[in-house]
């Protein structure tokens, strides 16, 4: 066997990467074959289109005319004339913080606590807590609860109590928003990431954790450190991606719950700029370096976590 590598390693020596590379694919034909149509996929519909986005932003574009060559007029006008895009990028970013950290350990503490729990009991519980991020009724559920009229549960109990004497707009007050919504992201949060988080969970060989004792872990966060956590880092590097994703996708909750653009903008993200260059305004250039400087963002808080969670375990 050592020989063998020993081989192999001289004759990846005497050849160039991409003479190595062609061989590699020539002998693993088969498995890129069955990969292809993703790629294809992938290529088409991601590649092409981020690549397109990036050079139509450097144009002023309406769908209707050829594009016109501005070089980073687009970008000037964004970072340095448009006040509404400060808006969008702090509330973002403040989004982002609080959802996306907060849901990735919220998804995974739940995870943990309900694989400890019978199987049938595990099915039903995993349910409960996954039926929200699926739900059609969630936002129904959340503007029932803080309607603006006294008729709200909310408002209803806050009156009967004596704390308020008129009915709190709670959607339409630019105080309440932005925390509200968060509320609600939070309790919709445990989605794909979570179901992830179980199934890793539930693929840990148990020998791993006996043979954890024997090497002296006394106590569940040394073995969930030491154990748990490096057996299932491809769920936890999928799970935050998810995060990622949905934290910078924040528009549709605010959308739903307080419309679009909220009240004196308190809610106002980079999604609803986007959306509103991009499908009221049809000025797709401008639109598409939105969308690429909130692609950049995206990539820059992915390779922030792959290096934290490369650190897991050590």
């Amino acid at each position: 066997m050592s020989k063998k590598s020993d081989a192999q390693v001289v004759a990846r020596k005497d050849i160039t990467k991409a003479q190595w590379t062609w061989m590699q694919m020539k002998r693993y034909k088969v498995a890129y074959l069955m990969i292809a149509p993703f790629m294809l996929i992938f290529f088409i519909f991601t590649v092409i289109p981020v690549i397109a986005s990036l050079a139509l932003s450097f144009t002023s574009f309406n769908m209707l005319q050829m594009p016109k060559f501005l070089f980073l007029d687009n970008y000037i006008t964004l970072f340095l004339d448009d006040d509404l895009w400060v808006t969008a990028l702090k509330n973002t970013l403040i989004f982002a913080a609080v959802v996306g950290p907060v849901s990735y350990i919220l998804s995974f503490l739940v995870a943990w606590f309900i694989n400890e729990l019978s199987p049938r009991i595990r099915a039903v519980v995993t349910l409960i807590f996954y039926a929200p991020s699926i739900s059609g009724n969630a936002y129904l559920i959340w503007q029932t609860l803080f309607s603006s009229d006294a008729q709200g549960w909310v408002n209803g109990k806050l009156l009967d109590w004596g704390f308020i004497d008129t009915p709190v707009l709670w959607f339409q007050d630019e105080r309440y928003v932005m925390a509200l919504c968060i509320i609600v992201a939070l309790w919709m949060s445990l989605g794909t990431s979570f179901l992830s988080f179980i199934a890793g969970l539930q693929g840990i060989n148990v020998s791993l954790f006996e043979a954890a004792a024997v090497d002296g872990l006394k106590n569940r966060w040394q073995e969930l450190w030491y154990v748990t956590l490096p057996s299932m880092k491809p769920q936890l590097m999928f799970g935050a991606i998810m995060a990622i994703t949905g934290a910078f996708s924040f528009g549709a909750v605010v959308t739903a719950l307080a419309g679009n653009p909220s009240v004196n903008y308190a809610a106002y993200t980079i999604q609803h700029h986007l959306d509103e260059y991009q499908g009221v305004r049809w000025e797709v250039g401008y639109s598409s370096a939105i969308s690429f400087v909130m692609f950049l963002m995206m990539v820059g808080s992915n390779m922030a976590v792959t290096k934290l969670l490369a650190k897991v375990g050590q």
